[in-house]
């Protein structure tokens, strides 16, 4: 950014009065042949300041116009989407003058984002969801709207998008536990505390995925190996449902070693076909 003329001016001076062969140079006078220099300098130098101030907006404006985004800008964008708000004229960035901190930080309604390319579509999928407490869900359809919007006036020219704003994949598990009764009771509860671990780990070890993160089986399974009174963890089956494109869930589908929800997170239907065992 360029200086002011009188801070550069101020520096000609401290210089001039460190070099002992100007001292005869002390006349006082605004109009002395050797200040009028030394703002004639200070002004030309401002100027050619100026001029690279100009250069870098210049040459940042032709970057961002044609630099591709990649789809880690897509997710940073999407994430950084406000309800309700504006974007300044011919940018990405929104309005915010005259909100506060409070209004602007409630207004980002996508808590969670990720973005994949589709490869037999040639177009990249934005995966969002929001957040109440501790449940993910989708945003309300007038939100998505807004949001699309957005999308379509920050996006590269050809770029195509589609928005995935779905309801949870629905993961049910169908497990044998064999369990240490002298921790755990029949239901699989803890004898000394109101709680069922193995329910509990479950709901853990889904929250603690990343948003469109990969559930593998074996690593579930390590986590529930890791439970007090838990002796062997045996899964039986594992199926997941999504929502499809008409907006309704379609049948089970069977998990063999790993899934990426398609819409990004999981919930748990229920807990019913995991069955507690004494003994082998």
């Amino acid at each position: 950014m360029a200086r002011s003329i009188q801070e550069i001016q101020t520096l000609i001076l401290q210089t001039k009065a460190q070099e002992p062969a100007l001292n005869e140079l002390n006349s006082t006078s605004k109009v002395a042949i050797w200040r009028l220099w030394v703002y004639i300098i200070a002004v030309a130098i401002w100027s050619l300041e100026k001029l690279f101030d100009l250069h870098r907006t210049d040459i940042d404006k032709r970057l961002t116009e044609l630099k591709p985004h990649t789809a880690r800008w897509y997710r940073s964008k999407a994430l950084a989407f406000q309800y309700g708000f504006d974007l300044l004229p011919d940018s990405d960035k929104f309005n915010n003058q005259g909100h506060t901190e409070e209004q602007i930080e409630a207004s980002k309604i996508v808590k969670y984002s990720a973005v994949v390319e589709s490869l037999n579509e040639g177009r990249l999928i934005v995966k969002i969801a929001t957040e109440t407490g501790d449940t993910l869900q989708p945003i309300t359809e007038g939100q998505k709207r807004s949001f699309e919007v957005y999308l379509q006036e920050i996006k590269d020219a050809g770029v195509r998008l589609s928005v995935v704003n779905y309801e949870p994949d629905v993961l049910h598990l169908q497990m044998k536990i064999v369990y240490d009764p002298l921790v755990l009771d029949s239901n699989g509860k803890s004898i000394t505390h109101a709680f069922n671990p193995v329910e509990r780990m479950i709901k853990e070890y889904l929250k603690r995925l990343p948003f469109n993160g990969e559930l593998v089986l074996a690593h579930l399974i390590d986590a529930l190996q890791q439970v007090e009174g838990v002796k062997i963890p045996h899964l039986v089956l594992a199926r997941s449902k999504h929502i499809g494109t008409n907006g309704n869930y379609g049948d089970f589908e069977v998990i063999e070693i790993s899934k990426i929800p398609t819409a990004g997170y999981f919930t748990i239907d229920n807990f019913d076909d995991i069955t507690y065992i004494s003994n082998v």
